[in-house]
């Protein structure tokens, strides 16, 4: 099982370099879209399972992000520059995630939940309920933006082949980034105020200037995820900000298995291609989703990635039965 570890996230990366060579534009933007939701998953982990802290207001800095790109682009038939537009809307990210952890962070358990589910319907509200942004119909990007040095194209968002992989070294560089920040200081502290937050103050930890840092950061990859969102779809409407948009990434992180950030991507790939494929097959193809949740919560409690921990509990079980 160790060695299946090891081996299958390598082969998975194999998998999704050569993709482009060996399928459809169909299953490319496909498979682009769920690298977009993997990083957006991460962002949420960050705070999930890395910090402890459960939030329902998530998607408020996704969909953010979307609609200042949107706002940033001249007009309709002139390209935004990446160059400025992307520090823009992941800044907006961050310093809306900075706000609403401010207030937030002032609460615990339940309250936390419910505080950061009322303000980011808040935010929802102000795009659905005004002309901002095309009100509730929302509004196109018609061009999408390219990054440029000079007169010469670096990167072509508009081809499906170029954006697959600039979604995926975005990908590679978010979880890179990720997993050396929790090897830091800064990360064991993350995991020590998850384990036990009155014992780290004790110890002389400044526990909420430690948790606004990582929802402030966790906000502003949130954003990435959504400025490249709204690039692959051409289309921003009011319910990427949504609590729904914030329950999927969070079903997302759940079903990988938390606190793993291999298990978010795990997690993403998995709630995205089952949704593509029970969507397919019938009108109600939640009933399957909420189905497969419910499985995969009770015979899988550490999540998908840890499936071996579950059948080695399992076959221990049998054995002393």
């Amino acid at each position: 099982m160790s060695g299946a570890r090891r081996i299958l996230p390598w082969l998975g990366l194999l998998a999704l370099v050569l993709l482009p060579a060996l399928a459809g534009k169909f299953y490319v933007e496909l498979v682009a879209k769920i690298m977009i939701m993997a990083v957006f998953a991460m962002s949420l982990d960050l705070l999930v399972g890395v910090t402890g802290l459960v939030s329902l207001g998530h998607a408020a800095f996704f969909g953010l992000a979307s609609y200042v790109l949107t706002l940033a682009t001249p007009d309709k038939y002139a390209a935004a520059s990446l160059w400025t537009s992307l520090p823009l809307a992941v800044a907006a990210s961050a310093l809306l995630a900075l706000g609403i952890g401010a207030l937030a962070l002032r609460t615990r358990g339940v309250y936390f939940i419910m505080v950061t589910l009322a303000l980011s319907q808040m935010v929802y509200f102000v795009f659905h309920d005004t002309k901002i942004g095309g009100g509730s119909d929302g509004t196109y990007l018609y061009v999408k933006p390219a990054l440029k040095l000079g007169n010469s194209v670096l990167l072509d968002l508009g081809n499906s082949t170029q954006y697959y992989y600039a979604m995926l070294g975005l990908l590679l560089l978010t979880f890179a980034f990720l997993r050396l920040l929790l090897a830091s200081r800064f990360g064991r502290a993350l995991a020590g105020i998850r384990s036990n937050e009155q014992r780290m103050r004790a110890l002389g930890f400044n526990t909420y200037a430690y948790k606004l840092a990582a929802f402030t950061l966790a906000g502003a990859i949130a954003g990435v995820a959504g400025y490249f969102a709204a690039i692959q779809f051409g289309f921003v409407n009011p319910e990427m900000l949504s609590w729904h948009q914030s329950a999927n990434v969070l079903l997302m992180v759940i079903l990988g298995g938390l606190g793993n950030l291999f298990g978010a991507i795990v997690g993403a790939f998995t709630f995205v291609l089952l949704q593509d494929l029970f969507s397919s097959m019938t009108k109600h193809w939640l009933l399957l989703m909420g189905g497969f949740v419910i499985l995969a919560v009770m015979l899988l409690p550490g999540g998908l990635t840890r499936a071996d921990e579950a059948w080695q509990a399992w076959l221990a079980r049998m054995r002393r039965g």
